[in-house]
């Protein structure tokens, strides 16, 4: 760097660079500013202690004159690509300030600018992209009539929608769209601190962007509209500011225009099925549990797309399932048409597999960021489109012959581009070749020019070799001289007279000639004019695809749609999975239905226990489950609700057969955790949860329960899930289809109470002292939890268990004395237990515990009947095989 950089010099106060850098700065509040100088991007003060926690590199000083020293942190420009995802994945929003002019011609200091501004939410790098997954910004607006806007965007492929919706359910529509970044008005901070924002930065913006003036201004302008009825959304108030707010975020970041959003959609959000965070964590529909992978998710089980935008568009259908029974048929006829023709389905695969990411190309072209090979990946997408075309032309499903009948040849694009570009162009322009020969007279007699010097000048070292007698001369080139002559200095006498002298070596020295320098200009100017020439003929040909980006991104759509449902149709295929009935009504019948992730993990040839439910307001409303841990209880709940849930996607469902009337909210309340942050405990969480369900589920909502009340006390416990029962029953404007697994038995006693209760138990077998789990939910209530037979499984201490049966068989015996002609059957006080406890045996845990069972019994009398002088070597083996068995199974008890 030039001194004038003030890189290496000692400079005063506040030199002409951190001049230049505080002002570009104070233009981007709460950004990390990468200052580009040389080579490097550098960091400075507060930004440069950040870049160094956040990227692992080492935090120097800068001399800024009066001996003042300036943190700094940098690295190598070329690295942009591995540094910048970790500051914007660590949650920062980054500018991206680069240098404006050469160096070499800078008369003071170098001029800069910021090029970018990269954030959590908007970015079209794809480094900083999943391929399958959707990043949208969002914003979010109040008005004063209790209602709130929310407009979301997916910058990268041009994704736009805006809401309004009662404050109240504003969080559930965050959750089920998920923004990687949320912009709110600074003057909104307790609201938004009210709200479940895990997962997603929040950027606060200056309260004057948050007018409503402004914001509309902002969207007819950009759209080029007298008004924004066309867009059906001229009765909003909050969702216009909220939309404006957004796009104006994005104008500002990317400073320029937005061609690829095209239109602004109104979305319903009645349209879609409810699906709350906890459902979406409980039923692992894209990540998880456990390790918040996709691995082990409902959308790794379903996703067989093909393209990228296909795989977005899964996501979106998956966590937006459909309420209305035409639209998710359509999808549904679709599927099916493609399950029962397997050659129409793999040769549209066939075709969708030469897709690219259409979408975010197209974008990248409007935006101007396409590089060569985008271009040519564009061109070869399209290309496929006659051949899915032909391929669907006998389909008669509407989804697919309708979509096939939209999509658009876009034949000029693909001749301008074919003609125009080299079919296996670099990745960069600068490495020139990117423009076809033949395209260009002017490029082709500057690529023939450059071409005969290059010659020349190759052929130049044996002709001089020749001519002054010296074999070793080399002709070479370096950016500081250009080409020269290199002779030794044991040939110096023979040097000619017209050579003239530029550089001495140690060994050697270097010359050039006048004809050598005539050429020399002659292809210099000649590669730079040929760069210059490609830039301008890529950049024409960007302008006139850009014309066309509305076709294309429609395109895109189509195809996403296509793959979307041709891959449905591969996994129903695959799972054997039949076609739901969907109807409006409220009955639920799934006969023989299997989790779909819990199959597909199961070791080969281990089989899938199905199981049947029926749920039907008029008769069958709740079924209270009841059985023992690990015998399948959870899995019978969450799989009815992945069946639901996939029917309403327009998917084939895991089953002998589905019936599912029309669901507008699935709610879960599954397992333990706790947000202690927050100061909530375990059970305060699950209460929270279930205040939740209670307050906004409707008689078309499927509800699934499992142990609720298990947090407190066995009577507090018992007492909430009973009363939760009953107002599920008993209150009309609440009475949700309901699955309630539970290890309280006195539930069980509501069936004889309240006529749409049932009963259910998940069958269990016992063996020789084991209990073997069926896995089979059948009619009934179970009689005990078998809490004991799962420690001992789990590979507690025998004495533990010894001791946990002695304690159980006083407090039943207790039960059945203090329970007696109660009406729930429950045990008496707490008090009331301590004659019980006190006639248990002390516990002796220095004794080791043997369990004198039926198979204790059995071994001791295998092994007294052994004879091993009548045995060969090969049935004692055997026989040790067998007691070694007995043993093992003694040692479980």
């Amino acid at each position: 760097m030039s001194d004038r950089e003030g890189k290496t010099s000692t400079e005063h106060a506040d030199t002409p660079l951190m001049r230049q850098y505080r002002k570009i700065k104070e233009k981007n509040p709460g950004a990390i500013l990468l200052f580009r100088m040389g080579d490097f991007y550098e960091t400075f003060e507060e930004d440069a202690v950040t870049a160094s926690n956040v990227l692992g590199i080492t935090l120097t000083k800068r001399a800024n004159g009066q001996a003042m020293d300036v943190p700094l942190a940098g690295f190598p420009h070329h690295a942009l690509d591995t540094y910048l995802p970790k500051l914007v994945h660590a949650g920062y929003r980054v500018a991206i300030c680069e240098q404006l002019e050469d160096p070499k011609h800078a008369t003071k200091i170098v001029k800069r600018g910021v090029v970018e501004v990269v954030t959590p939410g908007v970015s079209y790098r794809d480094q900083l992209l999943e391929p399958k997954q959707a990043k949208y910004l969002a914003c979010v607006a109040w008005g004063d009539d209790r209602r709130a806007g929310l407009a979301f965007v997916e910058a990268s492929t041009g994704e736009f929608h805006v809401a309004e919706v009662p404050d109240t359910e504003l969080e559930g529509l965050l959750r089920t769209i998920g923004p990687a970044e949320l912009l709110a008005d600074k003057r909104s901070r307790p609201r938004i601190q009210s709200l479940d924002t895990r997962g997603t930065v929040v950027t606060f913006v200056e309260e004057w962007a948050f007018g409503f003036d402004f914001a509309y201004e902002t969207l007819i302008r950009h759209f080029g509209t007298h008004s924004l009825k066309g867009f059906g959304l001229e009765s909003f108030g909050p969702g216009i500011v909220a939309a404006g707010v957004t796009l104006h975020y994005l104008s500002e970041t990317q400073r320029g225009a937005l061609p690829q959003l095209d239109r602004l959609r109104r979305f319903d959000s009645n349209a879609f099925m409810v699906l709350d965070p906890q459902t979406q964590r409980n039923l692992e529909l894209t990540a998880s549990i456990q390790e918040g992978r996709r691995d082990g998710s409902l959308l790794h089980i379903l996703d067989e797309t093909l393209t990228p935008m296909g795989g977005r568009l899964l996501r979106t259908w998956l966590i937006r399932p459909l309420r209305n029974v035409e639209r998710i048929n359509e999808r549904l006829d679709g599927v099916e048409e493609l399950r029962n023709s397997r050659r129409t389905r793999d040769s549209l695969r066939d075709e969708l597999r030469q897709v690219g990411d259409l979408e975010r190309i197209v974008t990248k072209v409007c935006l101007d960021r396409a590089g060569p090979r985008d271009v040519v990946n564009l061109k070869l997408s399209l290309c496929q489109i006659p051949a899915l075309k032909s391929v669907l032309a006998g389909a008669t499903s509407r989804i697919l012959s309708e979509t096939a009948a939209d999509l658009k040849l876009c034949r000029e694009v693909v001749d301008r581009i074919g003609a125009a570009l080299s079919d296996d162009p670099p990745a960069s322009l600068s490495q020139g070749g990117v423009i076809r020969p033949g395209y260009d007279a002017d490029l082709d007699d500057l690529r023939g020019l450059a071409s005969s010097g290059r010659e020349w000048v190759a052929t130049l070292q044996a002709q001089e070799a020749k001519r002054t007698g010296i074999p070793s001369l080399k002709v070479g080139y370096n950016k500081v001289f250009g080409y020269y002559l290199e002779i030794t200095n044991a040939h110096k006498s023979k040097v000619p007279e017209d050579y003239i002298r530029k550089q001495t070596l140690v060994n050697a020295e270097r010359y050039i000639t006048p004809a050598l320098k005539e050429s020399e200009e002659k292809i210099l100017t000649a590669d730079e004019k040929i760069a210059q020439l490609e830039a301008e003929l890529f950049s024409r040909l960007i302008m006139i695809v850009a014309e066309d980006a509305s076709d294309l991104l429609e395109n895109a759509r189509d195809l996403a749609t296509l793959d979307v449902i041709a891959g449905l149709a591969e996994v129903a295929d695959r799972d054997r999975c039949v076609r739901p009935e969907v109807h409006d009504g409220l009955e639920l019948e799934i006969v023989d239905g299997r989790h779909p992730v819990v199959e597909a993990s199961l070791a080969a040839g281990e089989p899938f226990i199905p199981n049947s439910v029926r749920l039907d307001p008029a008769d069958e409303q709740i079924l209270v489950i009841t059985g023992p841990n690990m015998a399948g209880k959870s899995v019978v709940l969450r799989q009815t609700g992945l069946i639901v849930l996939l029917a309403q996607i327009g998917c084939f469902v895991p089953a002998a057969s589905a019936r599912i009337g029309l669901v507008d909210k699935i709610f879960t309340r599954v397992g333990a955790s706790d947000n202690l942050a927050s100061g909530e405990s375990t059970f305060l969480v699950e209460m929270n949860e279930t205040a939740s369900i209670l307050n906004n589920a409707s008689p078309r909502s499927l509800i699934l329960f499992d142990e609720v009340g298990r947090g407190t006390s066995t009577f507090d416990g018992i007492s909430i899930a009973w009363s939760i029962l009953e107002y599920l029953h008993e209150n009309e404007q609440v009475a949700a289809r309901t699955l309630f697994a539970t290890h309280y038995h006195e539930l069980n006693m509501l069936a004889d109470r309240l006529p749409r209760i049932r009963n259910a138990r998940i069958q269990v077998q016992e063996h020789d002292g084991k209990v073997i789990f069926l896995r089979k939910l059948i009619s009934g209530a179970a009689d005990h939890s078998y809490g004991i037979e799962v420690a001992r499984m789990a590979g507690l201490p025998a004495v533990v268990i010894q001791r946990a049966r002695e304690i159980m068989k006083g407090l039943e015996h207790e039960k059945l004395v203090s329970g007696a002609g109660r009406a729930d059957g429950a045990p008496g006080k707490g008090s009331d237990l301590r004659p019980a406890l006190d006639r248990v045996p002390k516990p002796d845990f220095t004794q080791t515990v043997i369990d004198q069972s039926e198979t204790y019994t059995k071994l001791a009398a295998e092994l007294a009947a052994v004879d091993p002088n009548r045995m060969t070597p090969l049935e004692a083996l055997m026989k040790l095989a067998q007691l070694k068995a007995l043993a093992s199974e003694v040692g479980k008890h």
